[in-house]
């Protein structure tokens, strides 16, 4: 899957975000538009927990035949994602930030063929794609464009402050990136085009889907704006 590895269309989502439906269920409304990539992330679920929504994810996954195009991957838990495996799912790598396992170590673990994401503190993603070995990354993840309700501490500096990023420095942050960048935070529908002109290699949403009335018809929306945008750079 690494080799494989499309974050054009991301899907953020754990069961508090998902409106009384369940994660399979907008998992497989958003992989059946056309969502290339699915990250499980909840700060109240257990480790059981956690290993059950991925379960349900993989499965959903599967059932829209597309196992081996979608990739699954967990936020932060290096161990969940490894217990898992274990148990039998399909879970393709990880999601990180700079102050949880280090990316060296998610990929001695998940090995070669793992996928390992990153996000950087927004004040120091700049400098830290220029400067960091990212041999052990396969994507950054950038935000937020706007501010958000969902993951309130996105974009915190130091200081407690949210920076949201400019499409300028966003712009900036591809050129200078060794790895693609998706783009996240409150992102919108109207976002895409201006967001696509950036060279991002995708976007990621959590509300935008699983806080839709229609999940389906929300992701099919995002993605058909997506690929609009990126039509001229074809």
């Amino acid at each position: 899957m690494r080799g494989k590895l499309d974050i054009s269309a991301y899907l953020v989502l754990g069961p508090e975000n998902v409106a009384g439906r369940s994660v399979g269920d907008v998992v497989a409304a958003a992989v059946s538009e056309g969502f290339t990539c699915i990250q499980i992330r909840s700060k109240v679920c257990s480790a059981r927990e956690l290993m059950a929504c991925a379960d349900e994810a993989a499965r959903s996954i599967a059932r829209c035949g597309a196992s081996e195009s979608v990739a699954l991957l967990i936020d932060d838990r290096l161990d969940v994602a490894l217990a898992a495996r274990e148990a039998g799912v399909k879970v393709d790598g990880v999601h990180v930030g700079q102050s949880d396992i280090p990316v060296e170590v998610c990929r001695r673990f998940l090995g070669e063929s793992g996928i390992v994401g990153l996000s950087a503190r927004p004040d120091e993603m700049l400098e830290y794609v220029k400067t960091a070995d990212v041999s052990c990354v396969d994507y950054f993840g950038v935000g937020p464009l706007h501010q958000t309700a969902t993951k309130p501490d996105c974009g915190l500096d130091e200081s407690g402050n949210v920076i949201v990023k400019t499409l300028g420095e966003i712009e900036a942050l591809v050129a200078a990136s060794p790895v693609p960048i998706v783009v996240g935070g409150g992102v919108k529908r109207g976002d895409l085009a201006a967001l696509g002109r950036t060279g991002a290699a995708g976007f990621f949403v959590v509300s935008a889907v699983c806080a839709a009335d229609d999940p389906a018809c929300a992701a099919a929306e995002l993605v058909s704006a997506w690929r609009t945008a990126q039509g001229p750079r074809a």
